[in-house]
């Protein structure tokens, strides 16, 4: 006989958020929301060795932004799975003024036309608020975490949106250097939730093996 009044045990549920692999960018465009910037040669092998870090894992449910890199990127893991990608419009890369600029040169960054969209690096004044990129990534990790309940889910997106909203969820300030980013190339920020409550965040690099030949211009 079981005792009813036993309360049920805690629902654990692991919510991977993981940056895309290598884009194939030789011009070194800031590509931002730009379609046809495709994971590379070296990106298809990154998002091949997740799939593989996480075959054993108890993956249920896998989203991507729109964008094709982190559609790439997701489906080597969805297809170890059984699962199809779902698509996630509040995951997409953060909007940025300066897309589809080049780095550095007259015509890019250096122009001082420009200079007036660089002003609040807090807000920041060249593209979406932080706080609106916290928002919507936070809201789309409350349903996959709910689609996945008791399992887990990865939620393929960028280096920005994934950097804001683990900021928030650890309660630290969203601005920030982007050079200290803690998020390379095809990493994984896992999110361990007991029912609603956030157990930790940890940080893991599966495809470090494979940045020293990533390129500088591999973009968010």
């Amino acid at each position: 006989m079981t005792d009813s009044s036993r309360p049920a045990a805690p629902t654990r549920t692991v919510v991977h958020l993981m940056r895309h692999g290598e884009v194939h960018n030789p011009h070194g465009v800031l590509y931002g929301r730009l379609p046809g910037y495709r994971i590379s040669e070296l990106g298809s092998k990154m998002a091949r060795l997740v799939a593989d870090h996480l075959a054993a894992n108890d993956i249920t449910h896998v989203v991507a932004s729109p964008l094709e890199r982190a559609q790439q990127t997701a489906a080597p893991i969805a297809e170890s799975h059984g699962l199809q990608v779902v698509t996630d419009e509040r995951v997409i890369e953060s909007d940025n003024y300066f897309e589809g600029m080049t780095i550095g040169g007259g015509a890019g960054l250096r122009n001082p036309r420009h200079w007036p969209k660089l002003v609040n690096p807090f807000r920041p004044s060249w593209g979406e608020p932080y706080d609106a990129v916290a928002e919507r990534m936070l809201a789309a990790v409350g349903d996959a975490r709910e689609a996945a309940a008791g399992h887990e889910a990865v939620i393929v997106s960028h280096q920005l949106p994934v950097w804001t909203v683990r900021n928030r969820l650890l309660g630290n300030r969203l601005w920030h250097d982007p050079r200290r980013r803690e998020c390379t190339l095809a990493s994984l920020t896992s999110l361990l939730y007991e029912d609603d409550e956030l157990l930790s965040v940890t940080y893991s690099e599966p495809a470090a093996a494979l940045l020293a030949g990533a390129s500088k211009m591999a973009g968010a």
